[in-house]
């Protein structure tokens, strides 16, 4: 029997990976950096806490939830991505509803290292595991789709978070994200068909899975330059964009913008950010996904070069613009390139690996970035000097080779 085929000629079953990636990486959202930011002032209001405090629990809970993360990455490659899956929702959810007990900073950081390593780290990473596994057809498109559904879910957040958070508290706000995630996540999973691992290559659509169960493992990957120039990738861009992100408004403030500016400069952020994350998936099935991380690197760098130029107005969204297709191209080309340059069948152990390191990453940006700043005085200093981070895997990724073939090693 033909296969359904809706608008454009994708078959069904295409579209409903995609939608379904990109429902669950937009469900990441209560574990990232952007649905945790409106919690941190009520956090330190209603837990009697300092700032510094709820920072470090935020480090702390990052870092060990970071650990985790080969662990989940091997699990995704041996068992079926549907009971994974759906296990990541029920423990996600669990811990959404522990951390609305939090009465101290050791609760919170326990609470903390649950929703960064089930939120922002495994389902996460489990979203784009599925849209790679399942398809090959279009597959960066498939991954930039994805990862525009997700980034935009992600993105507007903070929005309906904030009204949340103001009109029931932080305790019952955790408590109606776990229902949430436990009523979307793992209804999503149990409706996906065939998810398997690594011992049974996926067939949610015959026809669009890899054939030939062949693909580089771990070991194979890590021993190439192309892997470590993606790690690098990762990394910087997670260390700048939550630096920046996470103190968004005191950076842009110095630079003269007002709170409700300095916070508004997240529209164009998005905006950019979910037109690259497309771009980059698109062109990911025509050119070498490596240069794409090359415009990743050079927008990123030129974003932290515009800050001394920023200003109320048209500088300051263009600095938004810049910044927000920064972080979107990477995040649009990523899971293409390892899928690309090292297969699928080991995928997940591999992109747990990386996104391992470009967690610890995201954890470390904030403190060091602050730290700069009492050093120098200022974030322009530090910033420019940040620079030097991209431009370097910039440059790295264009003169490097591309993996010779698997049979070579």
């Amino acid at each position: 029997m033909a296969r359904a085929r809706a608008a454009h000629g994708f078959p069904a079953a295409w579209l409903g990976i995609v939608a379904a990636g990109g429902v669950l990486s937009a469900m990441s959202a209560p574990g990232q950096t952007a649905g945790l930011s409106v919690f941190t002032d009520p956090i330190i209001a209603d837990l009697g806490i300092s700032r510094s405090a709820v920072s470090l629990s935020y480090l702390i809970g990052t870092l060990i939830g970071a650990l985790a993360l080969p662990f989940l990455g091997r699990a995704m490659d041996r068992w079926s991505l549907r009971a994974t899956i759906a296990g990541i929702g029920l423990a996600f959810a669990g811990f959404l509803y522990a951390l609305s007990f939090a009465v101290d900073a050791t609760g919170l950081t326990l609470g903390f290292t649950g929703i960064r390593l089930a939120g922002q780290g495994a389902l996460s990473l489990a979203a784009t595991t599925l849209v790679a596994r399942s398809i090959t057809r279009h597959r960066g498109l498939a991954l930039g789709l994805a990862s525009a559904i997700g980034s935009g879910g992600i993105s507007i957040a903070p929005f309906a978070l904030s009204g949340l958070v103001a009109g029931v508290g932080i305790q019952a706000a955790w408590r109606l994200e776990a229902f949430a995630v436990l009523c979307i996540v793992v209804p999503t999973a149990l409706l996906l068909r065939g998810a398997s691992g690594r011992k049974s290559p996926d067939r949610l659509d015959a026809g669009f899975a890899d054939a030939d169960g062949s693909g580089w493992t771990l070991a194979q990957a890590s021993r190439t330059a192309m892997f470590w120039m993606l790690v690098a990738g990762v990394s910087v861009t997670g260390l700048l964009t939550t630096a920046l992100a996470f103190h968004q408004i005191s950076v842009l403030g110095a630079q003269g913008l007002g709170p409700a500016e300095a916070a508004a400069n997240f529209l164009p952020q998005t905006i950019s950010g979910i037109a690259a994350t497309l771009g980059a998936g698109a062109l990911a099935d025509r050119i070498a996904p490596k240069y794409c991380v090359t415009f990743s690197m050079a927008a990123m760098a030129a974003a932290l070069l515009l800050v001394p130029s920023v200003s109320p107005g048209w500088p300051a969204i263009a600095f938004g613009l810049v910044l927000g297709a920064a972080g979107g191209s990477l995040r649009g080309i990523e899971a293409a390139a390892f899928s690309r340059y090292f297969g699928t069948v080991h995928i997940g152990s591999i992109r747990g690996f990386a996104t391992s390191i470009g967690l610890a990453a995201t954890a470390l940006g904030p403190i060091l970035l602050s730290l700069a700043r009492d050093v120098a005085g200022n974030y322009v200093g530090p910033l420019l000097v940040f620079a030097a981070l991209p431009l370097v895997v910039g440059v790295v990724s264009v003169l490097i080779r591309e993996p010779r073939a698997l049979a070579a090693h």
